[in-house]
């Protein structure tokens, strides 16, 4: 695991994995910084999102903080979502900077806290897919018992919009992303960090 971080505005990969080790989401994103909460990082208009028979291009800006001093979640902020999502944490398990300074890696837990703009607001999803995954990959217990509470613990900082779930944080850090003015698609992101 490595403490260097690449350049604000460098390319660089977050790749997810799932319990089993099989790949899953690849996001092209670019280093922003840090601050209290942990590292930042961006993915701008048009780069690119893949795992294993599916991908996309981002719609909208939305910037991912690694959280300083855990390795169980990453929360990603949108700016301008076309399905109005402005939260999506991803619960995790070994969610770090690899060896590679240009690559974050982590597993994939299933279990995602999402909060989106009107009546449906902030709830825990895929609550059926960590049912099937807990079966079939075999959590363990102590994993499952941290990763419910967690989910939990977080579905109530986004609803009370606590730090670093409020909208002023990210916004701030989504205003840098603007500012870079990166065009569609980066150019080394596709090469950048080894996974």
């Amino acid at each position: 695991m490595s403490d260097a971080r690449p350049a604000p505005g460098t390319e660089m990969i977050m790749q997810w994995r799932k319990w089993d080790g099989s790949p899953h989401w690849r996001h092209e994103c670019v280093y922003l910084g840090s601050d209290r909460w942990g590292d930042w990082i961006g993915q701008p208009v048009g780069w690119r999102s893949a795992r294993p028979g599916r991908e996309f291009t981002a719609d909208g800006l939305n910037v991912t903080l690694v959280p300083a001093g855990r390795e169980d979640f990453a929360l990603t902020v949108n700016r301008d979502h076309p399905k109005g999502m402005r939260i999506y944490i991803d619960l995790g398990w070994d969610v770090h900077w690899s060896d590679d300074p240009l690559l974050v890696t982590g597993i994939d837990m299933d279990l995602d806290v999402v909060r989106v703009t009107g009546e449906r607001g902030t709830w825990v999803d895929d609550r059926d897919e960590w049912a099937e995954h807990s079966a079939e990959y075999g959590y363990p217990p102590a994993v499952m018992a941290h990763l419910e509470a967690l989910a939990l613990d977080l579905e109530e900082g986004v609803r009370a919009q606590h730090p670093p779930f409020d909208d002023a944080t990210a916004d701030a850090w989504l205003d840098r992303l603007a500012a870079l003015d990166l065009g569609p698609g980066g150019q080394g992101g596709r090469s950048a960090g080894r996974a």
